[in-house]
């Protein structure tokens, strides 16, 4: 088979062949240029802030609103994630004064392409400096389950991050419902429900996957990650995969269902390959709030 080169030198006179190819050899090299640092950019920048309020009619009436930090999908590891780029994460996190932060699972990661794999100890140090009023809590991811979830747990009781797991914490005036991972099967919502019920205030739901939400209560809301919105989406495709049952339907950001609510971040780290294409880190930044409406 004839080269693009030999090809072309059949259709256009040699010196203008040249040029054509030339042109399209420039043309895909800058291509891939662009494309590697659009890469690099929306996998290390620094996380946008996302937010959005949600009304909460079993508030408590005259109660403040109460302003939530949801991270998820940290997955320390090198290349792109580590310790220190936490530090600076939590740091940002910090400076938006937020009254509480849930952390959606998935604390650690398996990267086909990683670089280095952290300690549990030094994979969790850096939430301890997380400054929250009302507290830190967090629920388990997949990844967390799967490469290493008791030595997690125990790093973490060494800080004064609250673990969740299908049980529920006062938080203000809300009862925060934490599911253990749906996605490796872990989640029980019947012992999430009755550990809320011994609590009073208006009902949040923390998870690692979103695609709890069809089996709550109706009008439910579920505060969750997993999806990395796609991590990887291309355009006029969207999302190349999003983990969920459910396809596209919970795959990122607010999703005001005929079921209820859920608010889905993109993450912060990287799984399976150390790149973002098309998304970018995320922290969404909730007023959940009473009476009245709006977003």
């Amino acid at each position: 088979m004839d080269h693009p080169g030999a090809m072309l030198g059949r259709l256009l006179p040699p010196g203008r062949a040249r040029i054509v190819l030339l042109a399209l050899l420039i043309a895909l090299l800058a291509a891939f240029v662009f494309v590697t640092a659009k890469a690099w950019r929306d996998t290390l920048a620094d996380p946008v802030v996302r937010r959005t309020s949600v009304t909460l009619p079993d508030m408590v009436p005259g109660a403040d609103p109460v302003t939530i930090a949801l991270i998820s999908d940290i997955h320390i590891a090198g290349p792109d994630m580590p310790p220190e780029r936490l530090e600076r994460i939590v740091t940002q996190i910090n400076a938006l004064k937020p009254d509480a932060v849930l952390i959606a699972g998935d604390l650690i990661s398996e990267k086909k392409l990683g670089t280095k794999i952290y300690s549990a100890e030094a994979a969790v140090a850096p939430l301890a400096a997380l400054d929250a009023r009302l507290g830190t809590f967090l629920v388990p991811g997949n990844h967390d389950h799967w490469f290493g979830w008791p030595d997690l747990r125990r790093a973490l009781a060494k800080t004064s991050v609250t673990i969740l797991e299908n049980d529920a914490a006062q938080v203000g005036p809300l009862v925060i419902g934490g599911l253990n991972d749906e996605y490796t099967g872990h989640d029980d919502i019947a012992k999430t429900r009755t550990a809320m019920a011994k609590l009073e205030g208006a009902q949040v739901f923390l998870g690692h996957s979103p695609d709890s939400l069809p089996e709550l209560p109706e009008g439910s809301v579920v505060l969750a990650g997993h999806t990395h919105c796609g991590q990887i989406r291309l355009p006029l495709v969207g999302a190349i995969a999003t983990q969920s049952r459910y396809g596209k339907r919970f795959a990122c950001g607010r999703i005001d269902d005929p079921h209820g609510t859920a608010i889905v971040g993109a993450g912060l780290g990287t799984s399976v390959l150390p790149i973002r294409f098309g998304t970018r880190p995320e922290i969404w930044l909730i007023e959940l709030r009473g009476g009245g409406s709006g977003r």
